[in-house]
């Protein structure tokens, strides 16, 4: 099979214009997530609507395709840079470019879903340890997922799930194994276009997850699983982090 990779970049964030030209470890962002992975894929891309990123991944040697500046999301960012590019594939991982510290063990579980046949969809998650503690297991910003027995998503939700009746709050993480919702996705090809024209559900305008939308028009996303931990870069204070975190441990990059 094919695997094309494809990192959906903007300027134009909300609480960090700019990032993906933010430096750390004096590379831009954009260039330390797109190092990161490109050892996982027969051709990785760079899709953005801004020619400041354009530039920046042609002068690190990456490829990169223009986008439209209408795109919603990140899915379909990855569909108009694949009918641009027309490439032929089998597979189209969408790599957040927010996502620096990513390695390849984690795109190798995601590819891994693929095995199966009957997988159209595949995402990632790594289970909550006792250690992280209730303030970060509560975290609206860290979407959870419940999982049913053959590795398949039943929920995302922003709220803990599930609930532990009769377990006290600070117990839960003692009790039971919770999965973090890491936003990295992959999609057989010919279904990206279907997906990005269903309309919005009314689980997805709750929790404000695009992939409950998938999930409430009947398709199956694959989970897979990583030990390892990712810091996304959505504020500057992520920013800070993210160079606190890399001196910290000596972080290995793919340089």
């Amino acid at each position: 099979m094919k695997f094309v990779g494809i990192i959906p970049a903007r300027y134009a964030s909300t609480r960090f214009p700019g990032k993906p030209l933010a430096m750390l470890g004096g590379k831009p962002v954009i260039q330390r997530v797109y190092e990161q992975v490109k050892v996982c894929f027969d051709d990785l891309y760079v899709a953005t609507d801004d020619d400041r990123i354009k530039e920046a991944v042609l002068a690190f040697g990456g490829k990169v395709v223009m986008t439209s500046a209408d795109c919603k999301n990140g899915t379909e960012r990855c569909l108009d840079a694949y009918k641009r590019l027309a490439i032929d594939c089998d597979v189209i991982v969408n790599i957040q470019g927010d996502e620096p510290f990513i390695q390849r063990k984690q795109v190798d579980a995601l590819i891994a879903c693929f095995d199966s046949d009957e997988t159209d969809i595949a995402t990632l998650v790594k289970p909550f340890e006792p250690g992280d503690g209730l303030e970060r297991l509560e975290c609206p910003n860290s979407p959870k997922v419940v999982v049913d027995e053959k590795g398949y998503a039943l929920y995302f939700s922003r709220s803990v799930i599930p609930y532990l009746r009769g377990v006290e709050k600070d117990k839960w993480l003692e009790m039971h194994t919770f999965y973090k919702h890491l936003g990295i996705y992959a999609y057989r090809a010919g279904l990206l276009e279907t997906l990005t024209q269903l309309p919005q559900s009314p689980m997805e305008k709750a929790e404000s997850l695009e992939q409950l939308r998938w999930l409430e028009n009947g398709y199956r996303i694959k989970v897979g699983v990583t030990d390892i931990e990712t810091i996304g870069i959505d504020t500057p204070e992520d920013l800070e982090r993210a160079k606190a975190f890399a001196a910290s441990v000596g972080f290995a990059w793919n340089d």
